[in-house]
């Protein structure tokens, strides 16, 4: 018998029953759709220094959330057979056989015209940055995963792109400052990625990705240094800001002071090169973005 979108779903996880909604939650993966949202619409209260609508705010806010969780949703359907074989992602809606394909297709398909249709309210260029991330992170970045350590490349890409939407949908061309935030998001993931995949390797080898490079049954100690490396470059964007006037020396040498904290971690995970490592520096990860972009807001004020 088909099911109702408000009924429970006959399978629990403990004591806790597992309802349509929350499956729908699961599905866009909110938490990072919450960070596209906070990136995009912080990224235009930078470019427009604090000159907004609050409709503004809702639009990109809905074109943001749209796109991000239509590329989750894909990402999902074409990884449903390999999620099977990954305790962290064995109990997604549509892998678990709680969601048809077609239901989360044609999800996908709505939220990404929602979200499309939301940005093309600003200019050319917020919708087309847009459907470009979409399509590298849905049908390049996904497939890529299995095959080729250039799919972390064009991931990075694709998860930097929500800097450069706020700051078009503002601007209406692609400036400076765009391709700047651009590459504050773009190095983060390095180190963020890396230290996911070294805590998640054994898992994502069981389900055949081959994006973690390996020496032996351990992941290489190259993706250690590589993330300090990045972290180094994160330390010379915020000054490279400062030099060209989009923040004041105080904000400036704050984020600096950030990105020293995230070297940190980075040095330590190369040191060491351990799970407790490896978490530190993915917990450091998930504050530095949000604490940057809130600096540069404090700094707009």
């Amino acid at each position: 018998m088909a099911r109702t979108a408000t009924q429970h779903i006959d399978l629990r996880i403990g004591q806790k029953p597992i309802s349509i909604w929350s499956d729908y939650l699961v599905l866009i993966k909110m938490r990072l759709t919450t960070l596209v949202v906070f990136t995009a619409i912080s990224s235009f209260l930078i470019a427009s220094e604090l000159q907004f609508t609050w409709l503004q705010i809702l639009l990109l806010g809905i074109g943001g959330f749209g796109v991000a969780g239509a590329s989750n949703t894909l990402n999902q359907v074409l990884e449903k057979d390999y999620d099977k074989l990954m305790q962290r992602t064995m109990n997604r809606p549509v892998t678990a056989g709680r969601m048809t394909v077609s239901h989360a297709v044609l999800f996908a398909g709505v939220l990404c015209l929602v979200g499309i249709t939301a940005l093309s309210m600003f200019n050319v260029w917020a919708s087309f940055l847009g459907m470009l991330a979409f399509v590298t992170y849905a049908f390049v970045y996904t497939p890529l995963k299995r095959h080729s350590r250039a799919a972390v490349l064009v991931g990075a890409i694709a998860g930097a792109m929500p800097m450069a939407i706020g700051v078009v949908a503002y601007s209406g061309e692609l400036t400076l400052l765009a391709v700047l935030l651009f590459s504050i998001q773009f190095a983060w993931q390095y180190p963020h990625f890396w230290a996911i995949g070294f805590l998640g390797h054994e898992d994502y080898k069981k389900a055949g990705f081959n994006f973690v490079p390996m020496a032996g049954q351990k992941p290489c100690r190259s993706i250690s240094w590589v993330s300090v490396l990045y972290c180094i470059v994160l330390l010379l964007l915020p000054l490279i800001l400062i030099q060209l006037g989009y923040v004041g020396v105080t904000g400036g040498v704050s984020i600096v002071v950030l990105a020293l904290v995230y070297l940190w971690y980075a040095v330590s995970f190369y040191r060491h090169f351990n799970m407790a490592s490896a978490k530190k520096l993915m917990f450091s990860s998930l504050l530095y973005i949000p604490f940057v972009m809130i600096i540069l807001i404090i700094d707009k004020i």
